[in-house]
């Protein structure tokens, strides 16, 4: 079952709150009586992957630890349009105020979900798996991640702090990339995994035979990825990256790398198309 560790991303949520609401909803204290009440349905208006329902449910709480929520499908589950994925019920006021950032949390990671569940239909069958990259919103990576896992994406590293990927800003201060693995290897625990980018098929001869633990096709054609997987005979695990598309993932895949990291799935995000239908009560 996915899941989401909401103490890590609690003073996100508080940011987002705070932007929006600040020292409260004017307009709804204008114009709504304290005692009114209602009910509100998030509903979908495209098929989507679902992502993001324990986070709304948290910053509800936040919000109003008296409205009542009540979510009908999980993250991860597939659902068409016109399905209700959760409802909350209470202050009117209340609904009101939480409304714009719930949608926009939601519609955010179900739009990465939904476009990571696409580039994981393309190379179903195959070996490659799909795997974001850091190219995230600032602030927001661990919910971009996250919404990627629902979509049936793998997630790479979280940033710089936890896994090594050696790439060509790198290699400028070593004469060669075998120096730079040994540097590297000097200098970190011998249970670290060390990636590095090549950009041609020299490079991926010397990456191999300095034994790089996994080796990052950048911008290869996939004509250029079949010929690399050949040359790399299996030894070392194989990503494709830059210039990936809807179009041509599956030609990448069936080259036969290993993944095929996709920066698109959360620098170009679509907001998935969802509404908050209020009713009074």
């Amino acid at each position: 079952m996915l899941a989401i560790d909401l103490k890590l991303i609690r003073d996100v949520l508080h940011a987002a709150l705070q932007e929006d609401i600040g020292t409260g909803d004017i307009t709804s204290c204008a114009t709504i009586p304290e005692s009114a009440s209602a009910t509100a349905r998030y509903t979908t208006k495209q098929p989507l992957a679902v992502s993001g329902v324990p986070v709304i449910a948290e910053l509800i709480r936040m919000v109003d630890s008296k409205l009542k929520f009540k979510a009908q499908f999980a993250d991860g589950d597939y659902v068409e349009t016109g399905t209700v994925l959760a409802e909350m019920s209470g202050s009117a006021r209340s609904i009101l105020a939480v409304e714009r950032v719930t949608l926009n949390v939601l519609q955010r990671m179900c739009g990465i979900a939904t476009m990571t569940r696409h580039y994981v239909e393309r190379v179903r069958g195959t070996r490659a798996r799909v795997i974001d990259t850091r190219k995230t919103a600032p602030g927001l990576r661990l919910l971009d991640k996250y919404a990627v896992a629902c979509g049936g994406g793998t997630n790479h590293r979280i940033g710089l702090f936890d896994a090594v990927l050696i790439k060509n800003n790198h290699l400028a201060f070593h004469k060669s990339l075998t120096e730079t693995l040994e540097q590297a290897r000097r200098n970190l625990a011998p249970s670290m995994k060390l990636e590095v980018e090549v950009t041609d098929m020299d490079q991926l001869d010397e990456a191999i035979h300095a034994k790089a633990d996994v080796i990052l096709l950048d911008n290869f054609t996939s004509d250029q990825t079949r010929h690399a997987v050949i040359q790399c005979g299996g030894r070392v695990p194989l990503e494709s990256s830059g210039g990936i598309t809807l179009e041509n993932i599956r030609d990448y895949a069936v080259a036969g790398v290993d993944r095929i990291s996709v920066g698109a799935l959360t620098h170009s995000v679509v907001a998935a198309d969802i509404h908050l239908r209020v009713i009074p009560s």
